[in-house]
């Protein structure tokens, strides 16, 4: 469902809501991707035929377009899929980031706050099971860190 919104000359606009969004660029990713391979080989083609061309004209057009009509039936598939794996890939990537740069931020304001650096210390002490000492200090802080800036307690 699309949400409409007025734009300053009061014209509608369609504005993406937050479940679309991800299928419309995944689609997007996907035509861009079948127009770059499908222009690549009829490239490639042309280049192939270039000689032949000069004299079988027609023929030469028919089999760029052949090969271009070819081309999008081979490639549409492929490209969808390729689209949906990096737009996977990219979202998964911004979200570790995200929460790296989260736990940095809580990290430093620990740093200066001493009753936050106690609720860490507290955090870090309540785990069950013993791992390897910088794995687990690392996963403690992401989860107490995350639980922070969700419950936007950060002030505390």
């Amino acid at each position: 469902m699309n949400t409409a919104t007025k734009t300053i000359l009061g014209q509608p606009t369609l504005l993406p809501t937050a479940a679309e969004a991800p299928l419309a660029l995944t689609q997007r990713l996907a035509t861009v991707l079948l127009a770059a391979g499908v222009s690549a080989l009829l490239v490639l083609t042309y280049r192939l035929l270039d000689g032949w061309a000069e004299s079988h004209l027609l023929a030469a057009w028919l089999a760029l377009w052949a090969v271009a009509v070819l081309a999008i039936v081979l490639l549409r598939g492929l490209t969808r899929v390729l689209a949906q794996n990096l737009m996977t890939f990219f979202d998964t990537w911004s979200a570790q980031l995200a929460r790296r740069r989260a736990d940095e931020r809580l990290w430093a304001m620990a740093q200066n706050d001493p009753r936050l650096m106690r609720d860490l210390e507290v955090a870090m002490d309540r785990a069950p099971e013993q791992r390897s000492a910088l794995q687990g200090f690392e996963d403690r802080m992401s989860r107490r860190a995350a639980r922070l800036v969700r419950d936007r307690l950060y002030y505390i």
